[in-house]
């Protein structure tokens, strides 16, 4: 007698191959030779596919070390604040940030401090920011936020304002406290074009804020 045909993807150990290639259990002979179960089987593996690489999708976006995007991130989501602003006449702000001592508590107290240092300083400014701004990690111990429907003015206070923050908390590792701070520099929207220009223009201005402190 020839071997009756199995439903689509069955094996006859009790197994099938996921769409991701992955062993799939079948709970019994019914599951196997009922179509419209194996329908809902593969339905619901597609819909856990799509979960899959929407969540892959996200942390491609994220900062591995802290809850602040990264630079591809931010970048995305800035190209897309400015398409916003031009589009209806909004006002942003960009505040880019290079923290002060960071060299130094890598330096005394070890690199698993300086990571926590990182986290401390990203979760300080997601936590001063509202929800339509936005807080990106660019490399390193440089850092922007993008203030939607915000003017100069306000960029510039809220820099103030981080700044005294980031100084009256310092960093405490292992009992011991390193004086830690930043310097920002604000540039408002003005039509531009490309995220890379506006952040190039940015940073010129910290750079500038630095060097005069």
């Amino acid at each position: 007698m020839r071997p009756q045909p199995t439903a689509l993807g069955s094996h006859r150990a009790g197994h099938v191959e996921s769409l991701a290639g992955e062993p799939f259990s079948l709970v019994n002979d019914a599951a196997v030779t009922d179509p419209q179960a194996e329908i809902e089987r593969l339905r619901a593996e597609v819909e856990a596919l799509r979960l899959r690489a929407e969540a892959a999708e996200a942390a491609a976006d994220h900062d591995v070390l802290t809850p602040a995007l990264n630079r591809r991130g931010f970048v995305a989501v800035l190209r897309s604040a400015m398409a916003f602003c031009q589009r209806h006449d909004v006002p942003a702000v960009l505040l880019y940030l290079d923290l002060d001592g960071f060299k130094s508590v890598n330096d005394t107290l070890g690199h698993a401090a300086g990571d926590a240092a990182l986290v401390q300083v990203a979760e300080l400014l997601r936590a001063n920011l509202r929800e339509s701004d936005a807080v990106g990690r660019l490399g390193g111990d440089e850092f922007a936020l993008l203030m939607l429907n915000a003017g100069l003015d306000e960029g510039r206070d809220k820099a103030r304002r981080l700044a005294a923050a980031l100084e009256a908390d310092g960093f405490v590792w292992a009992g011991e406290q390193a004086p830690l701070g930043g310097s920002f520099g604000v540039r408002a929207f003005a039509g531009h074009t490309d995220p890379e220009v506006w952040l190039a223009e940015a940073d010129a201005a910290m750079w500038v804020r630095k060097k005069g402190r």
